[in-house]
């Protein structure tokens, strides 16, 4: 279990703690400021990623979903102190839209998991947040400031979050590179587009996003914006329209 996570930094006070052996590649990033740790996503929940985390830091930590999909919230039952999007806490206590079945199914399609690993096991985290989030609150981490920005489309409430003194955007399933996912009853196509706007309207110096490659760049905000346009324009920016490849990102709807 021990190659199950890898760590990568993005400045000294700023790690990737990233999942590759699964299909999904989910990337979490721990924030260090002066008075405490702030976990944007706890990933798969497979493996305990606390035990990586307190290898980086000494600060308490709170830990807090992009939003609350399985592959977000795995490791969140090791973090008491967490917040969530006042959009998804039903999410949270019992009212996710999937079944066991479905999560587990995902859980083990394409992925390396750790020898002896019992899949029947994987439970979906339900909690109480200890701070409910809402759009443009401010979270203070002691000389980091990490704003929320409500960003749904691929959920009701989920946010990224933009630490403006460093230029940084952690972007969550709204953008990275591969198919995006805007098809299932919980997204919202229109309200994605929406999201696109705002977030490219930022003076963005590094994207970080929650899946695959981190070989991304600022301007793909710009095109996934301006592929949205095209797609409501030509009336094709709701559920069923299929899907648009645009290179070296793809939208489902």
């Amino acid at each position: 279990m021990n190659d199950w996570f890898t760590i990568d930094q993005i400045d000294k006070e700023t790690f990737i703690i990233s999942e590759y052996r699964h299909w999904e590649e989910t990337h979490c990033y721990l924030l260090n400021g002066s008075k405490h740790s702030l976990l944007i996503d706890t990933g798969l929940g497979i493996c305990n990623i606390y035990k990586e985390v307190m290898k980086l830091t000494d600060k308490p930590v709170t830990a807090v979903a992009t939003h609350i999909h399985w592959d977000h919230i795995g490791g969140h039952k090791y973090f008491p102190d967490f917040y969530a999007h006042e959009d998804e806490l039903n999410w949270l206590n019992g009212e996710f839209p999937l079944t066991m079945a479905q999560i587990k199914g995902m859980v083990v399609d394409r992925c390396d998991l750790p020898k002896g690993y019992d899949v029947n096991k994987y439970e979906f985290f339900q909690g109480k947040p200890a701070r409910v989030l809402k759009d443009n609150e401010m979270i203070n981490i002691g000389d980091r400031f990490v704003q929320i920005i409500h960003t749904p489309g691929h959920s009701p409430g989920h946010m990224c979050f933009w630490e403006k003194e460093r230029g940084y955007l952690f972007t969550g399933d709204l953008v990275y590179k591969d198919t995006l996912f805007a098809y299932f009853p919980s997204t919202d196509p229109v309200a994605y587009l929406n999201s696109l706007e705002r977030v490219s309207a930022l003076p963005v110096k590094q994207l970080s996003p929650a899946h695959h490659t981190l070989n991304i760049q600022p301007e793909i905000l710009g095109r996934m914006r301006d592929a949205f346009r095209q797609l409501q324009t030509e009336g094709k920016l709701h559920h069923g329209s299929g899907t648009f490849d645009y290179g070296d990102w793809a939208v489902w709807l």
